[in-house]
């Protein structure tokens, strides 16, 4: 079969045409994310600028609550839900953060962990630091059924060791978890208690026991 020049010059031209045509298109699709990237920078600086400015030190709520970590930059920047392998960026950084106690022991006094579960106060500029600060977990948590007022931000942690066999690796977990959210649960809303020291190592094995003890209120 004969083919006309003319036909295949004419759709030489077609696709020439069409390739410029999507050359530009990607070339407009870049401009425009970056355009829109300078545009979020450029937000996120001025809305920074302005808690600085808004701010102001108050007794131990100290400005530099403002400076965010390699965490919270990430977590900030995929508004706390990054793809995949920043996900396990974060994850993998608090783990080399998280601090077990040195001799081995997990599990403080449940009856001070629920003490430590029902406390709100600390870290706020109305607080005294000379006092130790409380966990808040009712806040976000139900621990026990006693307890008709609780959050559920947060799952329900109600038999969390009796449902778990009260296996020493799930004490190990749990200990982790509260010292540093961030390790098992990338822009977790949970804080990081014993990394931001707002409570002391002490204070996590009294929760943990709060936990993992069969005759704690948690596991009844």
């Amino acid at each position: 079969m004969k083919v006309r020049a003319g036909f295949v010059h004419s759709m030489g031209l077609m696709l020439i045409g069409g390739l410029v045509i999507s050359g530009c298109a990607a070339v407009a699709e870049q401009n425009d994310s970056a355009k829109n990237a300078a545009k979020d920078a450029a937000t996120t600086r001025a809305a920074f600028a302005m808690m600085q400015a808004s701010f102001k030190a108050r007794g131990q709520a100290s400005v530099d609550r403002l400076n965010q970590d390699e965490t919270q930059q990430l977590c900030s920047q995929y508004q706390d839900n990054p793809p995949k392998e920043i996900r396990e960026k974060i994850e993998a950084l608090n783990q080399k953060l998280t601090l077990f106690p040195a001799d081995g022991v997990l599990l403080g006094d449940w009856k001070e962990g629920e003490k430590i579960a029902q406390s709100g106060v600390g870290k706020q500029f109305t607080d005294n630091p000379e006092n130790a600060a409380g966990g808040n977990c009712y806040a976000c948590h139900q621990l026990t059924k006693a307890e008709v007022s609780y959050g559920n931000i947060g799952p329900s942690l109600y038999n969390f060791g009796k449902v778990r066999a009260y296996a020493p690796e799930i004490a190990k977990y749990a200990y982790g978890k509260i010292y540093n959210a961030e390790a098992y649960s990338a822009c977790s809303n949970m804080p990081r208690f014993g990394h931001s020291n707002i409570l002391t190592p002490q204070q996590i094995k009294h929760v943990v026991a709060l936990l993992m003890d069969p005759e704690s209120p948690v596991n009844k």
